[in-house]
């Protein structure tokens, strides 16, 4: 599927199907393309039949698969439909939940089990919150059980706190120099400050690249905001704030910034700062007017630039 494909699909169903034949060898790749499409969110409605919702993200995740499949021998055809019988949508939408409730069971669980005294339990922790922000990166239709598995990582955050913040806090990040960093296509409010953070305060003069959830690492690159980040959500943090403790920023100004973002990215209302609804309008009608994330940078770092100077003014006038 070319670019042009991958549009008009857009307009042409609300699902995709992904509909592949395997030879009979090598036995391994029956089960790579099957864990592939778990990765990629995928639900089976046949054993060689799966389903994901139209997206452009989702569009290029299937065409990636497809040419894996037939460089090895497969078969694999890429479907834009609706679904008019049988199946609804809304039991389609279910199918989708309840295979991610199941991973965020599985995921508290593990969390749960993680006890402070075994050795690299800290590391355990890491590699957890790791594996829930993949899991939210394809829970397209909001399980109810997110909330079960994010409560469990933070007890277990809670547990290990005295050891994790002797080991993150012992000094600041050393701060790169004309480096490239990479994040999640898409990118919206955290992406967004976080990229203008770094661009302002830590590497000004970084380059951006904005690349798929499941992309391969480059050598040489800083990724955030993004399963298996440099920088990325820490316990109840965003992004935004790791990098704000991971280079020592301790810029009041900055602090409110990461405050305004937090409750725009986690929506759990921690901080209630006046300014958070109208910085969250001004980034959703950036984020609406604009598909390229190069351009949603920009705009958006005029928005912060301006948040930045106005909170300044605002401490000088309560201070005189």
């Amino acid at each position: 599927m070319n670019a042009s494909a991958a549009a008009s699909a857009q307009g042409l169903g609300r699902w995709l199907l992904f509909i592949h034949q395997l030879p009979p060898k090598p036995d391994y790749l029956r089960v790579k393309v099957r864990r592939r499409l778990q990765r990629l969110g995928a639900v089976p409605l046949k054993s060689t039949v799966y389903l994901l919702p139209n997206r452009d993200d989702a569009i290029e995740d299937f065409q990636w698969l497809l040419n894996e499949v037939v460089s090895e021998g497969g078969d694999a055809t890429i479907c834009a439909a609706n679904l008019l019988s049988g199946l609804s949508d809304e039991d389609a939408e279910h199918l989708f939940r309840s295979e991610r409730d199941a991973d965020y069971v599985e995921l508290a669980r593990s969390a749960d089990a993680v006890a402070v005294t075994t050795p690299g339990a800290s590391d355990e922790m890491m590699r957890l919150k790791r594996r829930l922000e993949s899991i939210h990166a394809v829970d397209f239709f909001g399980a109810t059980e997110r909330r079960q598995a994010e409560h469990a990582l933070s007890m277990l955050e809670h547990r290990l706190q005295p050891a994790v913040e002797a080991q993150e806090r012992s000094k600041p990040a050393e701060r790169p120099s004309g480096a490239t960093w990479v994040t999640r296509k898409g990118i919206f409010i955290d992406r967004i400050a976080s990229a203008w953070l770094i661009r302002r305060f830590i590497d000004p003069a970084a380059s951006f690249r904005f690349v798929e959830a499941t992309s391969r690492r480059k050598a040489g690159e800083i990724r955030f905001d993004m399963y298996g980040g440099d920088f990325t959500h820490v316990g109840d943090q965003c992004t935004f704030e790791t990098l704000l403790d991971a280079f020592a920023l301790a810029d009041q100004q900055l602090g409110a910034i990461g405050e305004i973002v937090h409750d725009i990215d986690l929506k759990d209302a921690k901080f209630e700062r006046d300014e958070t609804e109208g910085v969250a309008a001004v980034i959703r009608g950036i984020a609406l007017g604009n598909d390229d994330d190069q351009e949603r940078l920009e705009q958006g770092a005029l928005v912060f630039d301006s948040l930045y100077r106005q909170l300044q003014h605002s401490h000088r006038i309560a201070a005189e």
